[in-house]
């Protein structure tokens, strides 16, 4: 055991001498490696005008928060990490992040208002967003020339389409990300929004909405569309391989399709008894380390650099998503896929970003396989979820 501990510390020590911390007078950031080289490329600007060093080191993006949660206290964390809104809740809570309240006013103005809620916390934005991302109905456009805009259409044209190996719509379905807009279409939310923030003592995933919404779902094994023992891998595969007519998915997935050769499109999802499909909206950004040794310099620097539509636009060249500045947006808007994203998004609910989120995860996954294998009713699986989750967070609290 003793030894154990000694090579556990070793191995922790080499980790993080290996990422560069906060040292005064040089900016050091962590990102992944979706953006690390334009990063890269962009701040060489910053550091001819000031003669201030940037140091961008690439981490894992699933790395980035738990090692910075280890070493901001220590001070061995970088000024700057790059990573999704729903960290803010759990680092703040830590007191981690600075509040980013220097912003002038005409700069967060160029900023879409759910970016900016998405990166607050408690009333206090935290991030500075330059992305936002959310599912959509992707189609192959040689089995689906029109895709539905609405769920009886969806259903027809599945049905149509699901003979022998081909699929009509498929996608992910018990992961809580992808089937959240089943939930939502009909009045379902996670969290209640109040004027003060989300409030988790308010849950609405067993509401009537949402029991409706999940029986459209399931409506969709009755019918023969959705199979038993799908997953993420089985449904991008399918698509690739021409197979598959529809599927909810997300931007990251559109490399993929192209290197394919699939003719796709990407559409809304379609409404449900006339009311929008709501996907979560996932936002990406950069937060600041509260322990910052380098406050001024820093400040300077999301201002002159973080904040802005160029930088935004030379990270798009290479990681293709909804620009979080209206005014960066509106330069890559003609892009047919960015426009449809950007559409859903549009309907999309933030995903939460404070902690309480944490086994919302795990027990609706647990409950949409319950349902989607037919071992429980949506309406029972739902609200023993919600009463799980609600113990969940009691206990965290104690």
């Amino acid at each position: 055991m003793k030894r154990f501990l000694v090579l556990l510390v070793f191995a922790l020590l080499v980790v993080f001498s290996l990422t560069p911390a906060a040292v005064p007078g040089k900016i050091t950031i962590w990102t992944s490696e979706a953006q690390v080289n334009q990063i890269r490329e962009f701040v060489k600007g910053f550091t001819e005008k000031y003669g201030i060093p940037v140091e961008v080191s690439e981490v894992g993006f699933g790395d980035i928060k738990p090692k910075f949660i280890t070493a901001a206290p220590t001070g061995e964390a970088p000024d700057i990490i790059v990573g999704a809104h729903d960290w803010v809740g759990e680092l703040v809570a830590n007191g981690l992040l600075l509040p980013i309240d220097f912003l002038p006013k005409n700069v967060l103005d160029q900023f879409t208002p759910v970016t900016l809620q998405a990166m607050s916390y408690k009333g206090k934005l935290y991030g500075i967003p330059y992305s936002m991302e959310a599912v959509a109905l992707i189609y192959n456009k040689d089995l689906v020339p029109n895709p539905p805009t609405t769920y009886e259409a969806l259903v027809s044209i599945a049905k149509r389409l699901t003979k022998g190996n081909q699929y009509g719509f498929l996608y992910d379905y018990n992961n809580f990300y992808f089937s959240f807009p089943f939930f939502s279409a009909l009045g379902g939310y996670v969290f209640k929004e109040t004027p003060s923030g989300l409030d988790p003592t308010d849950i609405g995933l067993a509401n009537e909405g949402a029991i409706k919404g999940v029986e459209k779902l399931v409506n969709l094994f009755k019918e023969g569309i959705l199979k038993q023992g799908v997953d993420y891998q089985t449904t991008t595969s399918l698509f690739s391989e021409g197979k598959l007519g529809m599927m909810i998915n997300g931007p990251w997935e559109i490399d993929n399709i192209k290197r394919a050769k699939i003719n796709y499109g990407v559409a809304k999802l379609p409404k449900i008894d006339g009311k929008p499909m709501r996907p979560f909206v996932g936002v990406q950004g950069f937060m600041i380390n509260a322990r910052t040794p380098n406050l001024a310099i820093v400040k300077t620097f999301a201002v002159e650099v973080l904040a802005t539509k160029e930088l935004e636009l030379k990270i798009f060249e290479k990681d293709p998503r909804i620009l979080a500045r209206k005014d960066a947006y509106k330069v890559v808007s003609s892009n047919p896929d960015i426009k449809a994203f950007g559409a859903s998004a549009a309907d999309g609910i933030p995903m939460p970003n404070i902690p309480e989120m944490g086994p919302v995860w795990s027990f609706m996954g647990d409950a949409l396989t319950l349902i989607t294998t037919g071992k429980k009713a949506p309406d029972v699986a739902l609200k023993d979820a919600v009463a799980q989750i609600k113990d969940a967070i009691a206990k965290a609290k104690k």
